[in-house]
């Protein structure tokens, strides 16, 4: 059996990976845009901040597909998808056939419609190519602007002001991390990152990037500005969905896929940040990770059912841990929602409860109960009887 993946970020690699462990005989090819093997996109930042060197950047050592016997070909696109013959086309017009093909091709740098976008000195991080054209315009260009207030533009922030840029984050909502905090999680997060030096700005729209060839600043709605001669657009990503469509697969938001990842067309899969399963396009590590594992079992004729994700975010940002899991900004009468801020300490905790059970958690400020707390949202853990102590600091969280 042939296996072709397309991509090779985390979800092509983990399922060629898994297909290499469940069968020593399967023929596994990985055809990449990017001419660099897998590395995990958080190393990026850590590059950007300068902690970590670029030969550490990568997952795997160089022969590592060589011992796996995987065929990796990286800078080699695939142009075209010919679903009748079981093909592939490569970008120079060679065909390759397959017995099952996985497509993995991800998602790119989403880019608002913000006048001026296009000027010298903008930039999104996505590859490892956009951070070291970011790191070269840094060298003389070091009063940064970060457009969006999600964690990819927090971490940006907090990498390149540990390189010595003055940085400014601004954020079209009322609050940063409005997917993985509410109010109070979002103020504290605030108050700790304006502590290091990075100035935030919320509840502004972005109408142009000022300057002639090269970026000199922002234009918010409404005429105020901000000056600026590097811009990084933190917006989120969409699938990559061009080639799909041309092929003539369902897509949606993303490409569609049933419980099995299985696409409208036979023996296509899809997993990763370009798929769309029961109505949800995750673009989140742990999806990636779970859909990767899940999908090798299907190539192989395994029927293996994926279950879906619960979002779920553990890192660390401008010095505070934080985690956000499940269900955080819950709407409905029937939800429970149970917290204590101690804001001196830097600490915030919350849960959210459905019918006794817990849906949702905010974690901030401490690292203790995190992972026990992660499982049990995953797990929806019903905690009635514990309630009233969970978020005591002296809480034994190895009952859960």
């Amino acid at each position: 059996m042939k296996v072709i993946v397309i991509g090779n970020g985390l979800a092509g690699t983990m399922a060629a990976k898994t297909l290499r462990e469940l069968d020593s005989g399967v023929e596994v090819h990985v055809y990449a845009e990017e001419k660099y093997p897998y590395y995990p996109r958080p190393n990026l930042i850590e590059y950007i901040a300068g902690r970590l060197p670029y030969e550490r950047l990568f997952a795997f050592s160089e022969d590592w597909h060589i011992r796996q016997n995987i065929g990796i070909y990286l800078g080699k696109p695939v142009r075209k998808i010919h679903p009748p013959s079981r093909k592939i086309e490569i970008e120079s017009g060679k065909e390759e056939s397959y017995d099952a093909l996985l497509v993995a091709n991800g998602a790119s740098s989403f880019i608002p419609a913000i006048r001026g976008s296009e000027k010298r000195g903008v930039f999104t991080l996505r590859t490892l190519d956009d951070a070291q054209a970011i790191l070269d315009y840094l060298k003389d260009h070091s009063k940064v602007v970060v457009i969006g207030g999600g964690l990819l533009g927090l971490e940006i922030a907090r990498a390149l002001k540990s390189r010595g840029a003055e940085v400014e984050v601004v954020e079209f909502f009322d609050r940063l991390l409005p997917r993985q905090l509410d109010q109070h999680g979002a103020s504290l997060l605030k108050k700790q990152i304006e502590g290091q030096g990075i100035r935030v700005r919320l509840g502004v729209a972005t109408e142009e990037i000022v300057g002639q060839k090269e970026v000199t600043g922002l234009r918010f709605k409404g005429g105020e500005e901000t000056v600026a001669n590097l811009a990084v657009i933190a917006a989120g990503v969409r699938p990559n969905l061009g080639l799909l469509k041309e092929a003539g697969l369902t897509t949606d938001k993303g490409l569609l896929v049933d419980d099995f990842l299985r696409t409208n067309l036979p023996q296509i899969f899809g997993a990763g940040d370009s798929i769309q399963h029961d109505g949800k396009v995750y673009g989140i590590i742990p999806a990636s990770f779970d859909q990767a594992r899940t999908v090798a079992y299907n190539i192989l004729g395994e029927p293996k059912k994926y279950e879906g994700t619960v979002p779920s975010n553990t890192l660390k940002v401008a010095g505070i841990y934080m985690t956000s899991v499940g269900t955080v900004n819950p709407e409905g009468l029937d939800y429970q929602e149970i917290r204590t801020l101690k804001e001196e300490e830097g600490v915030y905790k919350k849960i959210v409860l459905l019918g006794g059970a817990m849906v949702g958690a905010i974690w901030m400020g401490t690292k203790k109960g995190a992972n026990e707390i992660v499982r049990a949202v995953t797990t929806k853990r019903r905690v009635s009887q514990w309630v009233n102590h969970l978020l005591e600091d002296t809480f034994d969280f190895s009952v859960l």
